[in-house]
């Protein structure tokens, strides 16, 4: 048997290509979005890609089953476990096989068998990989998906949270107990492949190693330690992070079926036809530090970095085409990440130095923690603090005068913010608060004032905080 992972740190998801060496057949499970790297494995090791299955309908990246289909004529292999509402639209365009707990099929000499293992998603399913062609009569591992992960399990309320489907989030607890309880039954030797490591937002505590036991979760993970179904549900459902807002629109996509790829350059743009083309967003890809110094009105700072998929998928209209302020070598690669989280709308880029002819460029003040702890002393009647880390963070502890705006949800909260006062921003390190002065400059706050260093240069300032939620 071949077998290869890939991770995609951006977006903390891990797909997998298992390959019959002795027939040349290929499975890919849960391929991401951009498929040219199964293609090239495929090529390079001698295989032939026969078979493409997902362990649920994904929420945080669009899905690369349809385009491997088309592409490689692969037969999909997808779960018929759950309600009408979790069926997927685009299996009748291929051949396809649609599967219930206890399904098996086969990949050559490979075997895999389904667990359905509900709880993150109705529909969620596992597959128990056995290599009988390399002799073997018990099982290798099993494919997760996001059930179980390294250190942690899938949330159950991601229905409830980005989809909005009233109710489901404390069913999906209650299903993910029993999932549990089926998890314990395997046999410790058995590998643990999951969909996601550390990073990502399906859960709340997962481990950065790629690939674990099933005797190791068993003995280590927090959920395997809690026999009482209702103290599980309750510690479950506790602190999982907010859902970015582009999880909604991805369980659409990817349950009806994604677009395929448009393979089409980005067009460099002059700041004089970025001048004239006034109904695209403009998304900054600088480093903050030169953002903070120079930008165009009403543009938006998501440096470019492993996190930039995801607060892009946070702050971008989805309905609205985008200019990049980008360097042309980072190009190609920024809209991949866009479009690895459903964003294809990417119309153009410039130069960051062809915004430096521009003369309207806009700037932002930043201060310390002790300056902007005298601004709020000698005058509090003229400044509101604005903490936009998460929830979990807010708990653990928040300067006294603050206000929590979680830096995705500060364009949809704007009617909460006091329109007679400076503000005062600030996050964990200083990092999401940069990203947050460019949303509430663009918002029309311009008096926005970034707190050097957030946080945690307030605490070791020695400054008062509240640690009441």
């Amino acid at each position: 048997m071949f077998f290869r992972s890939f991770f995609d740190e951006n977006l903390a998801q891990m797909s997998y290509f298992v390959g019959c060496q002795k027939t040349g057949e290929a499975l890919i499970v849960d391929p991401a979005r951009h498929i040219s790297p199964y293609l090239e494995t495929a090529a390079k090791e001698g295989f032939h890609i026969s078979a493409v299955t997902e362990t649920h309908i994904h929420a945080d990246y669009v899905s690369g089953s349809r385009e491997l289909a088309k592409k490689t004529g692969a037969k999909l292999f997808l779960s018929d476990e759950g309600d009408e509402n979790w069926k997927y639209g685009f299996a009748e365009e291929f051949d396809h096989e649609f599967l219930k707990d206890g399904s098996v099929f086969t990949i050559g000499k490979i075997e895999l068998k389904v667990l359905h293992t509900p709880g993150h998603t109705p529909e969620s399913i596992s597959y128990v990989l056995t290599d009988r062609g390399g002799g073997s009569d018990v099982p290798m591992g099993i494919f997760t998906g996001d059930f179980v992960f390294v250190g942690d399990i899938g949330r159950p309320d991601l229905l409830e949270k980005a989809a909005g489907v009233k109710g489901t989030a404390e069913a999906g607890a209650a299903a993910m107990y029993q999932s549990v309880q089926k998890f314990r039954e395997l046999p410790d030797y058995m590998q643990v492949w999951p969909a996601h490591g550390a990073g990502s937002s399906c859960g709340k505590a997962l481990g950065a190693v790629p690939v674990t036991t099933a005797g190791y979760e068993k003995k280590n993970n927090w959920a395997f330690k809690l026999d009482n179904k209702d103290d599980f549900i309750e510690e479950l459902l506790k602190g999982q992070p907010e859902p970015p807002k582009y999880f909604a629109l991805m369980k659409k996509v990817n349950k009806e079926g994604p677009d395929y790829l448009r393979e089409a350059d980005i067009q460099e743009m002059s700041d004089k036809d970025l001048k004239k083309n006034l109904e695209v967003q403009v998304i900054d890809t600088r480093p903050s530090d030169l953002f903070k110094e120079g930008h165009l009105p009403g543009s938006l700072n998501i440096p470019f970095g492993k996190t930039f998929a995801n607060w892009a998928g946070w702050l971008l209209d989805y309905s609205r085409e985008a200019v990049l302020v980008c360097e042309s070598a980072s190009v190609e690669q920024a809209k991949k990440m866009l479009e690895s989280v459903g964003y294809d709308k990417t119309a153009a880029y410039i130069e960051p130095k062809g915004i430096s002819e521009i003369s309207d460029m806009e700037t932002y003040e930043e201060v310390t923690a002790a300056e902007a702890a005298d601004l709020l002393k000698s005058n509090p009647e003229d400044y509101a603090v604005i903490d936009v880390r998460n929830a979990a963070e807010w708990e653990q502890g928040h300067i006294l005068e603050a206000k929590h705006m979680m830096l995705g949800t500060i364009q949809k909260r704007t009617d909460e913010l006091p329109g007679d006062k400076k503000l005062l921003v600030h996050c964990q390190s200083g990092v999401r608060s940069a990203i947050a002065m460019s949303v509430l400059q663009a918002e029309g706050y311009k008096d926005s004032i970034n707190i050097i260093g957030g946080f945690s240069a307030w605490k070791e300032a020695d400054l008062p905080y509240s640690k009441e939620s």
